[in-house]
């Protein structure tokens, strides 16, 4: 079997930045283990394999080389892109709307094109659920920091809009820089969390143009930290919304500047505060690499 696939560079237009995503196009016959097993192979936060929809307009699946993922942003902004940009979803100058099935469920994706070349993709992520909050002695430990790292005036919380994330607010970008993971405190936190992953942020950008900062780190066999976080950066904006952390709803995210792939995306919240509708997530893309993946 001989699948093409494109790497996509996603949340910024500078080649061999933002984050990186393999895309496996006409994946229909690879079943679950082969989609893990190629997600291994590729080594990447995570691999996009598009297929059929009977519901929407395309589907797609999202696996880290640990596990699959009901919605993320970044193979979002990729597989969207590298459709557009191999003519395999032609649509027209302008803004279109795609309906994407993920596990999570069907997701609108606008579309920004401008000559043949998709230059935006914004993802409305689902309705954000607020769920179990954490002290930040048993959180903080597990990256490192002292629990006074963690701002006082704020939940540790975590948040989904489509995947599960706990929100970790840190008073200074300093503590950002400083975190890294224990690994059996980190694994002691996830056998009794509600959580996929850990979010860590402050409300200072890597550049003036940033509203907030934040890094995502990881365990074997996933990469020890992602460059960009699309979906954790839904629930990040839903949770500054909700506690009047932003003044308006629409801000630039900021990740990966530390590991020399800087990322940048612009969110904003649908909705009031306590009753948000959906996040949107938005960013550019650029194509790296063409080739063909051979089973």
């Amino acid at each position: 079997m001989r699948l093409p696939f494109m790497q996509v560079d996603a949340f910024t237009s500078t080649p061999l930045q933002g984050n990186p995503c393999a895309v496996i196009f006409e994946a229909d016959g690879l079943a679950e283990e082969q989609m893990l097993a190629v997600a291994r192979e590729m080594n990447l936060s995570e691999t996009a394999f598009v297929l059929a929809s009977e519901q929407a307009d395309v589907r797609a699946r999202y696996f880290t080389p640990a596990a699959e993922i009901p919605l993320a942003g970044h193979p979002t902004i990729a597989t969207l892109y590298a459709l557009v940009e191999t003519g395999r979803l032609p649509v027209a100058d302008g803004a279109t709307t795609v309906r994407l099935e993920l596990e999570a469920g069907v997701i609108p994706v606008e579309v920004q094109v401008e000559k043949g070349r998709a230059r935006q993709v914004i993802m409305s992520q689902l309705r954000p659920q607020f769920l179990a909050s954490y002290a930040p002695a048993e959180v903080l430990p597990a990256f490192g920091l002292e629990p006074e790292a963690a701002r006082a005036d704020l939940p540790l919380q975590t948040v989904s809009t489509g995947t599960p994330q706990l929100m970790v607010p840190l008073r200074e970008q300093e503590a950002l820089r400083r975190a890294q993971i224990d690994p059996p405190a980190y694994r002691a936190l996830k056998e009794k969390a509600d959580f996929f992953s850990v979010h860590l942020f402050c409300m200072q950008g890597f550049t003036p143009a940033g509203a907030t900062s934040a890094r995502h780190l990881g365990l074997p066999p996933e990469p020890p930290e992602d460059p960009f976080t699309g979906s954790a950066t839904g629930n990040m904006g839903a949770y500054l919304w909700r506690y009047g952390l932003l003044r308006e709803p629409i801000f630039v995210a900021e990740q990966g500047h530390w590991m020399h792939r800087p990322g940048q995306a612009t969110v904003e919240v649908v909705g009031p505060r306590h009753d948000i509708s959906t996040v949107r997530v938005g960013g550019e893309a650029v194509a790296v690499l063409d080739g063909e993946l051979r089973l």
